[in-house]
């Protein structure tokens, strides 16, 4: 071939004039480009993995210092730093048996007003976070009980109406009330007059109404046995929410459904109700009373019942008693029917003198719900929940789960006057403080508390009753 560009000589390259050769970077060698590029990759890389090497280091040696900060063991002192701070949670603690009753919000009506210690299904229908605490904690500990104060004004009335999910049980504080029962089949109406530091008890679905028939306000401290929302069905509720022919033919008025037609609801929940022209509407009215045999199912004369005193206070009771031991002829007729009665509660009036102290005692059978009546005081809690030791005074609503040690102690001056229910129809059962530790043999004392087993003869054992004692 004449073309030189295509004589190859032994070293590869075309026949070509030397200074046309090629350069070494020239575009004609792909084997050279290839080498470099491939060096340049392997440095990129090795960068890169220098890089990772020192972040991780980095990023081990972080960690390491946080984890020496945060889990390294605390000195003595720092953990009796610590536990001498009250958290916030223990510094609420207390609401979960403690409701201020006084500075809650007021359900007001015509003929009076309510104030609740309760649990309410919906969060926001609380009216602070305090009362969520304690209506959360007594729902959670199936307390058993709901407290209200009802208020109702002279000649009001709380009108006919029944509670399908709890008894009550009310304390009159002051005041004068006519009240009226209708039992299973509408027979037996039980009606009698209350007055103040007298009891009344309402079994679970019976009809009744309380009427105020005295100048003053009737102001009622009433205990319902339910630890839900409770449940109430009012007569009138009960008419208007019936269809007028069924009303009709039930109650078969002259007039038939005109005349049925002619109630009208009014706009104005009628829970306690107070016409305007009660007068107008009202010409003959008639305040019975029942015989004692019928009356005492209901009712107990609290304030005229036996005193229990001891050094430092005063208990009188409204509750069941085996055997009747202890009981009149009426008080027995009570007893009796609250024994009969599911759920039902035992109250009773605690008076402990200036400085006077209910010891720590708790209950085997019942929770304990209680109301400061006057006077101010000081309590302690010990139960499966860190508390700390809380005041109350006048208004106040307070908690006690069943087995949960508790102490009372009288603040002022004035006598610490409360009413209390336990969720008991049975005899409480109680144990004191100073009971169990006589109780306990010393030897068994000794090794528990590390002391010598001839220490324990300090403790005294007196023939006095101690349950409220004074120094």
């Amino acid at each position: 071939m004449e073309n030189p560009g295509f004589v190859m000589h032994e070293d590869g390259l075309s026949n070509t004039a030397p200074s046309k050769i090629p350069q070494k970077n020239g575009h004609l060698y792909p084997c050279e480009e290839n080498k470099r590029s491939y060096c340049s990759l392997m440095k990129l890389f090795l960068v890169c993995l220098l890089a990772c090497l020192i972040t991780t280091t980095v990023g081990v040696l972080i960690l390491s210092l946080v984890y020496v900060g945060h889990f390294s063991p605390k000195t003595d002192t720092a953990a009796s730093t610590t536990a001498n701070q009250p958290s916030q949670n223990n510094a609420d603690s207390r609401f979960n048996f403690l409701n201020n009753l006084g500075q809650s919000k007021v359900f007001t009506f015509q003929g009076g007003s309510i104030q609740w210690a309760r649990f309410r299904n919906n969060p926001s229908d609380y009216s602070s976070p305090a009362e969520l605490k304690f209506g959360t904690s007594i729902n959670k500990h199936q307390s058993m009980m709901t407290l209200g104060t009802i208020r109702i004004f002279s000649q009001g009335m709380k009108v006919p109406h029944w509670h399908l999910n709890a008894n009550e049980h009310g304390f009159l504080l002051k005041g004068k009330a006519w009240i009226g029962i209708v039992e299973a089949g509408g027979s037996t109406v039980t009606t009698f007059n209350i007055t103040a530091g007298q009891v009344v008890f309402f079994p679970k679905n019976t009809l009744h109404w309380v009427k105020n028939v005295g100048d003053e306000d009737c102001l009622f401290i009433s205990f319902f046995t339910t630890n839900d929302e409770l449940k109430t069905l009012d007569v009138d509720d009960a008419f208007f929410g019936t269809p007028e022919d069924i009303l009709s033919r039930a109650l078969k008025p002259e007039g038939g459904v005109q005349f049925i037609r002619t109630f009208k609801k009014p706009i104005e929940d009628q829970s306690i109700n107070l016409p305007a022209n009660l007068k107008d509407l009202v010409n003959n009215a008639s305040y019975a009373q029942s015989a004692n045999s019928s009356v005492w199912k209901y009712f107990y004369d609290l304030k005229g019942s036996k005193e229990f005193s001891y050094p430092g206070g005063v208990m009188q009771w409204a509750r069941y008693r085996k055997n009747g031991v202890g009981l009149n002829e009426n008080e027995q007729i009570y007893s009796d029917s609250l024994n009969q009665h599911a759920d039902t509660l035992t109250l009773g009036t605690l008076r402990i003198f200036s400085n006077g102290l209910r010891v720590p005692h708790y209950h085997f059978n019942a929770h304990e719900m209680g109301y400061v009546i006057s006077g101010c005081g000081q309590i302690g809690i010990v139960g499966d929940e860190p508390v700390s030791e809380f005041t109350v005074g006048v208004g106040d609503v307070f908690y006690f789960p069943i087995g949960a040690q508790h102490y009372i102690k009288s603040t002022c001056e004035e006598e610490l006057l409360m009413i209390t229910a336990a969720t008991t129809g049975n005899q409480l059962e109680t144990l004191d403080m100073d009971d169990y530790f006589h109780a306990t043999a010393d030897h068994i004392l000794a090794q528990l508390f590390l002391k010598k087993q001839d220490e324990f003869k300090k403790i005294p054992v007196f023939t006095v009753d101690q349950s409220i004692n004074i120094p």
